[in-house]
């Protein structure tokens, strides 16, 4: 069987590169050639350290990068593991966290805000509600197991939930738990570079590629219920859409 070093390559004592920026390289690209595989799990940071004769911290250097640019994720317990990329489909209506548990990875949301106000010009037009119409809004981190995966910033109307409380992990949970949960969408996806802001909040480089969704979704009587903004990690997602031929 290979070593590690084998497959990925050895770092070259000679060379004027610092040797966590070797090793980053050396992983960068097992991962991008699929020399390592999604979710397959690195050795532990001593055994990497022994094998390639460097410090631990040299390591954690190294890892710490790929674990900012996405490539890598930490999971607590269990160690570090190439980040599968998630396929997110375009044609079904699901919630993040449903995405998620479907994938086998585990859901979290850090709020930014989570509030009651007033329904604002834009929403306005978006919702279909008058002026002065009560809203909440829901804006969030979310989170695939540690990494964080995207931005999230939501509008519903006030008639759908009784209060900005009532949302814990997942709003679409909350809003089938009241009635309210919408059964069609419209969606509008651009790719988008990132804000300082957001780059922040998702630990990526500033102005890196990310992918913008603007969803509403509708109930049954054509009543709008949200309408939401994502922000997502151009490292982390591809969106699929299933295209069936209609003959004339």
């Amino acid at each position: 069987m290979a070593s590690f070093a084998e497959i990925i390559g050895r770092l070259d004592e000679q060379s004027r590169a610092p040797l966590y920026q070797q090793l980053q390289r050396a992983l960068r690209s097992a991962i991008n050639t699929e020399r390592l595989a999604p979710d397959e799990a690195l050795p532990p940071e001593r055994d990497l350290a022994e094998e390639f004769n460097i410090s631990r911290i040299t390591v954690r250097k190294a890892l710490d990068g790929l674990v900012a640019e996405g490539l890598l994720a930490r999971r607590q317990g269990a160690g570090t593991f190439v980040t599968a990329r998630v396929e997110k489909s375009f044609s079904k209506l699901s919630s993040f966290s449903e995405d998620m548990l479907s994938r086998g990875r585990t859901p979290h949301s850090e709020w930014l805000s989570r509030a009651a106000g007033s329904v604002s010009p834009d929403e306005s037009m978006t919702l279909g509600l008058s002026p002065g119409a009560a809203v909440y809004r829901f804006n969030r981190i979310r989170f695939a197991d540690a990494l964080p995966m995207a931005l999230e910033y939501s509008t519903v109307p006030g008639f759908c939930l009784p209060a900005a409380e009532a949302v814990g992990n997942s709003l679409y949970e909350a809003l089938e738990k009241h009635g309210m949960r919408p059964v069609r969408a419209l969606q509008r996806l651009r790719a988008v570079l990132f804000s300082a802001e957001h780059a922040k909040l998702l630990g990526v480089a500033d102005k890196a590629a990310g992918l913008l969704i603007e969803r509403r979704g509708f109930l049954k009587d054509g009543r709008a219920v949200e309408f939401t903004q994502s922000f997502y990690r151009g490292d982390a997602y591809d969106f699929v859409a299933e295209l069936n031929w209609l003959s004339s």
